[in-house]
């Protein structure tokens, strides 16, 4: 009876490990990255469609981006939007500029400009003398209308370095 139980337990707590209840080899600590630089491509959706008539339901968006480290600064070389064809639609950096240690910097796309599409995106382009964090760069979409409320995150994925 004894031997049951303990063979129970210790199988239940492998099935904890697998399933990463319990952190190990797999928490998000060990996808740490380290870079002297990246191309970052962030979706981004001016609007949405909804319902069988696929009406567009307009979005603000914010790109938010996050120096993850502690104790060194980014450069930021450019932040630029295209639309769905790939159309560049502005530059948002006249020059570089200096991302301190653990800040946030944030740029926002009205609900009104619909120039982006459902197809938008944002590529940006950040650089370090030494390694670094790469950044947490984020899209961050949200709006209501009608009583309806819909908010949504898309992450930015580097596409070159």
């Amino acid at each position: 009876m004894k031997g049951t139980k303990l063979t129970a337990v210790f199988f239940y707590i492998l099935i904890l490990i697998i399933m990463g209840i319990f952190p190990g080899q797999g928490s998000a600590n060990s996808n740490q990255i380290l870079s002297n630089g990246q191309s970052v491509y962030v979706p981004v959706y001016s609007h949405i469609y909804h319902g069988d008539q696929e009406k567009q339901f307009n979005l603000t968006a914010t790109l938010s981006i996050r120096n993850t480290n502690l104790k060194k600064d980014i450069m930021l070389q450019s932040i630029d939007y295209f639309d769905s064809n790939g159309e560049l639609l502005k530059h948002y950096l006249e020059a570089p500029i200096v991302l301190k240690k653990f800040s946030t910097i944030r740029y926002i796309i009205k609900a009104t400009d619909k120039s982006g599409g459902s197809g938008a995106k944002f590529i940006v382009k950040w650089k370090s003398r030494i390694l670094s964090n790469a950044p947490l760069i984020e899209a961050i979409m949200i709006s209501t209308q009608s009583g309806q409320g819909i908010s949504f995150v898309s992450r930015g994925r580097a596409i070159h370095e």
